[in-house]
């Protein structure tokens, strides 16, 4: 058998950010690791996941998910190996998907821990397209957006990992016209010759209502939103009648100190009869494994094209994050920690 490790790192909040985190507002810190209880499994995490939502979760304010602890462990997404286990339902060398990330080594309650197949992708996909982010995309679109074929879709944050999905799998459930924003040039040639979106445009190169009229002169049917602030302006404007928005995000607005005006344009939403309604994946658990095996095939046949920006190494867990913030990553954001 194996010795086990004797200690490993995690990243704690040792501060609450005021505004954009800081580095002094996290620490790296190491901790002895020890055999599983009873009914719990140890990882040896390979990838962590960093998420716009976890911005929220830094600030000690009640929400729809419990702010991190100052002087604890962060957590969110993880997928590793199991290399002890005091369960049953696990065997050393399985591959699991868990919440435990932001650390190299886990000891996870075994009922919160998922066995993954290496086999039909690789092991960071269940992090992005076949995790949170392309489940997110997937309920989004298709329950809380309630597309049809034929609709016409806006998405913001086009080029990350929710929006990149949106995108696909309106085209392929037949919409007429699918058009992304993004923050940069590259990412809106991306979007187009290589995911196969309609139309996009680079946010920061003029005032978004503009780009998204000349993007869809004939309006949209359906916003998928990840930005909020101008962008959602934006889309109460162009959305034809009886048009819809999944409201999934606004990291617009994650960092501001002030409170952020709201959409200058919401009487429209009266005239137009709009449907703005939140979206949390949460509550839409029980479409995963419809979700699984629908968006599986597509990436096996390759119709459905995913990217990651992985950064390497957990001492590098606070940039992967703040460069996530700052749109630094083309799909889904990856902290390995394989090497």
């Amino acid at each position: 058998m194996t010795a086990l490790p004797t200690t490993g790192r995690s990243w704690h909040l040792v501060a609450r950010p005021h505004g954009w985190p800081k580095p002094e507002d996290f620490a790296l810190r190491e901790a002895p690791v020890t055999e599983p209880g009873e009914g719990r499994v140890l990882v040896r995490n390979l990838h962590f996941s960093v998420d716009p939502y976890m911005r929220g979760r830094m600030n000690d304010v009640k929400s729809y998910v419990p702010p991190f602890k100052l002087d604890q462990p962060m957590d969110g997404g993880a997928v590793g190996e199991v290399i002890a286990s005091a369960d049953e339902r696990f065997a050393v060398g399985d591959h699991v998907l868990h919440g435990l990330g932001w650390r190299e080594y886990a000891e996870v309650p075994a009922q919160h821990a998922t066995k993954v197949d290496a086999s039909l992708a690789p092991l960071s996909a269940y992090l992005g397209v076949l995790g949170m982010p392309g489940l997110t995309a997937y309920a989004g679109l298709f329950e809380v957006a309630s597309f049809k074929e034929g609709d016409s879709v806006f998405v913001s944050g086009a080029a990350g990992a929710v929006g990149s999905q949106v995108g696909q799998l309106a085209k392929l459930r037949g919409a007429s016209r699918v058009i992304g924003s993004a923050g940069s040039d590259e990412k809106v040639k991306h979007l187009i010759e290589d995911l196969g979106f309609d139309a996009a445009f680079n946010y920061k190169n003029g005032p978004v209502a503009e780009q998204l009229r000349a993007a869809a002169p004939d309006g949209v049917d359906v916003y998928f939103d990840n930005v909020g602030g101008d962008h959602l302006e934006a889309a109460i404007g162009s959305l034809n009648l009886h048009g819809r928005a999944a409201i999934c995000g606004m990291i617009a607005q994650y960092n501001n100190t002030e409170s952020t005006p709201g959409p200058r344009n919401m009487a429209l939403i009266i005239g137009k009869r709009l449907r703005l309604q939140g979206l949390l994946v949460s509550d839409h658990a029980a479409l995963q494994p419809q979700f699984v095996e629908e968006v599986s095939a597509w990436i096996r046949s390759g119709e459905l094209k995913y990217s990651e920006t992985v950064v390497e190494g957990i001492e590098n867990g606070y940039d992967a994050f703040v460069g996530l913030l700052r749109g630094e990553n083309t799909g889904k954001m990856i902290v390995s920690l394989t090497r």
